[in-house]
């Protein structure tokens, strides 16, 4: 009987990962959450799954295996295709009627202060927040007043415009296991001369990771549906979403949101000091993300996001 020569064999089994490599890029989904959210904790991270590839490559040219450098190029194709673009620059002057800013502050920021005066410098239209404490609530408003005469302010999050802003209430994305006095979500709208604009600003709760529950998102979830069926009992036809949604986009926990909305791509944002995932959003219905970007860091654990949105409006 003839036996596979050593260098085949691991060729072959270099080639066997790369298909399933590109596999888990293409298709997540065939992860269950059955045991520990694996599913969601691969979708969470998995532009970062694109590590494999020069992995892949260099076993197989260290081993010398045609087979095993040949299958590495459909994880990379795949992932070319599908994350590339977070390589690619944007376009801060792409065509646009507003500029929107999306920062979650950090309850623990030691310089609310700057961190005021860095996102009114930003010169966006719309500056949505979280995590507005009630000891540095003030400040923002001091620091934002000058630039914003309109703000509405519901728990924890909060809207600041240049534009008029009516009809502000709060929005009930609650987990039902929590009793605590807990409000982050609201929803508002902003009177543009071109017509009415809805704005929700969003905080979902927290994911976890550890034993014994592994990759714990059930209350962000539940909240992600809740404010899903909002959006999508929403009247009128142009709606903005601006929050931290503790999530990606390809994590199949935000599926209620991302189905009923167009999201801007791009720009990793937490954590600041060297950010792994986007889980701050912007995302619209009947308007269309011109280009997204990421500001410097503030004394918050996340990076502000800026995105220009082009609502249709005749120029």
């Amino acid at each position: 009987m003839q036996h596979a020569a050593p260098g085949k064999k691991s060729g072959r089994i270099l080639a066997v990962l790369a298909v399933l490599v590109a596999g888990l890029l293409v298709f997540p989904h065939v992860v269950p959450n059955i045991v520990g959210n694996l599913g969601s904790l691969l979708e969470t991270f998995l532009p970062w799954l694109g590590l494999a590839v020069p992995v892949l490559l260099g076993l197989a040219l260290l081993r010398r295996s045609a087979l095993g450098a040949a299958a590495v190029a459909l994880p990379a194709t795949a992932w070319a295709v599908l994350f590339g673009g977070l390589l690619l620059p944007t376009d801060p002057g792409a065509a646009h009627d507003l500029t929107v800013l999306q920062h979650n502050v950090d309850d623990e920021n030691p310089d609310p202060a700057g961190t005021a005066r860095a996102l009114a410098a930003a010169g966006a239209d719309l500056i949505a927040l979280e995590e507005l404490i009630p000891d540095a609530l003030p400040t923002y408003r001091a620091a934002l007043a000058s630039g914003y005469a309109h703000h509405a302010v519901v728990g924890t999050v909060g809207l600041w415009s240049t534009y008029p802003l009516t009809d502000t209430r709060p929005v009930d994305i609650k987990p039902a296991d929590i009793e605590a006095d807990w409000n982050r979500g609201l929803r508002s709208t902003v009177r543009m001369p071109s017509g009415d604009v809805a704005v929700y600003v969003a905080h979902l709760p927290s994911i976890r990771l550890g034993l014994p529950d592994g990759f714990a998102s059930g209350r962000r979830d539940e909240s992600a549906a809740a404010l899903g069926a909002a959006i999508a009992a929403e009247r009128l036809n142009k709606v903005i979403l601006l929050g931290d949604l503790n999530g990606t986009l390809d994590d199949r926990g935000l599926a209620p949101i991302v189905s009923r909305l167009t999201p801007a791509k791009g720009a990793f944002s937490w954590p600041a000091a060297f950010p792994l995932a986007r889980i701050d959003h912007v995302m619209t219905r009947a308007a269309t993300p011109t280009a997204t970007w990421p500001l410097p860091a503030t004394g918050s654990d996340h990076l502000p996001i800026a995105t220009h949105l082009d609502l249709g409006l005749q120029r």
